[in-house]
């Protein structure tokens, strides 16, 4: 039978879009945990799993068993706010304190002995869940960030659209090919949770997530309001590597030298990495890579022994703001 929501007008008029980053770090667990079954995001698996060995994150790990059958509901509250950063989110996550128990209670995942003890102090094990999370998230997500945000606030703006242009109906029929509209019920038949459940006028929060794929995740049980996580498109092309030549018009701005090191940095990267593919010194690409930094163009992300550098969200809008390609040639 699997999943069926139903609809009020009132529900209609209360279906809204987040962006969550908590949710992304929770669900990319299960990617690292077992990359093998996630074919389309195992190239970013197999990047970041050696940069994880410098960061505990074995509580994180605990709460998001594989194979994933369901994750307690404490650990990542739907978001409150469309876009909301992974502060905020944390802080809502470690005010969940008075519901740990109860989630443990009627979650049927194993009980290790970390999560005996945070069942035994919910407040001082969601504030180490907290920090193991901010390395977790410093290693494996933040420099990949841009991309993935900017990936997941098109994909809202897609359901916009189709929303404007076909009503709810058609927005909600396009989430996943397993998600099926009839009637006034949003049918969801590979969830976890089964049976019909109104959405009693809290309308629907969608949330689309890259980690999730390819799966639809759910929640319909109360404080929260009910949500769907879904895969958002696009996903597979998401960790291709891209034409590296930048745009002629920002080569002329920054020089082709920082121009072609923001290309480059379609995947973080280290110095070392950067110098060698531009045939660089790795000084000199430290010194450009720094007045980059400087510009708000990139961002350095260190973990352990590791320096990556990645693109800004500005530096993603510079770069696609031009196709034309540099000619050969020096500065």
């Amino acid at each position: 039978m699997g999943l069926e929501l139903t609809f009020t007008a009132q529900d209609a008029a209360n279906v809204r879009f987040a962006v969550s980053p908590l949710w992304e770090v929770v669900a990319s667990v299960r990617v690292v945990k077992n990359p093998a079954a996630h074919a389309v995001l195992k190239p970013w698996a197999e990047r970041v799993r050696r940069r994880l060995a410098d960061v505990d994150w074995r509580l994180l790990s605990d709460l998001v068993p594989v194979p994933t059958i369901s994750i307690v509901g404490f650990v990542c509250p739907p978001p409150s706010t469309s876009v909301p950063d992974l502060e905020v989110e944390l802080a809502g996550m470690v005010a969940m304190a008075p519901l740990v128990q109860e989630g443990f209670d009627v979650w049927d995942g194993p009980r290790t002995r970390a999560l005996q003890e945070l069942y035994a102090d919910p407040v001082g094990g969601l504030e180490r869940l907290a920090e193991e999370i901010r390395g977790y998230w410093e290693a494996a997500i933040a420099p990949y960030w841009p991309r993935v945000r900017a990936l997941l606030e098109g994909d809202v703006l897609y359901r916009a659209r189709l929303l404007a242009e076909g009503g709810l109906r058609r927005m909600l029929s396009d989430l996943d090919p397993a998600v099926t509209w009839e009637g006034e019920t949003l049918r969801l038949p590979k969830t976890v949770c089964e049976g019909v459940r109104p959405l009693g006028g809290l309308g629907l929060l969608l949330v689309p997530s890259v980690f999730t794929w390819p799966r639809v995740f759910s929640i319909t049980s109360p404080p929260w309001q009910p949500t769907i996580r879904y895969p958002p498109r696009g996903v597979a092309t998401l960790w291709e590597h891209r034409e590296s030549d930048p745009p002629q018009a920002l080569a002329a701005v920054l020089g082709r030298t920082r121009a072609r090191l923001l290309a480059e940095l379609d995947q973080p990267a280290s110095t070392k990495e950067l110098a060698a593919r531009l045939d660089l010194s790795e000084p000199g690409a430290s010194q450009h890579l720094t007045a980059l930094r400087r510009a708000g163009l990139a961002s350095a992300h260190r973990t352990g022994r590791y320096v990556l550098y990645a693109r800004t969200a500005v530096a993603e809008t510079l770069l696609a703001g031009d196709a034309s390609p540099t000619p050969s040639g020096h500065e």
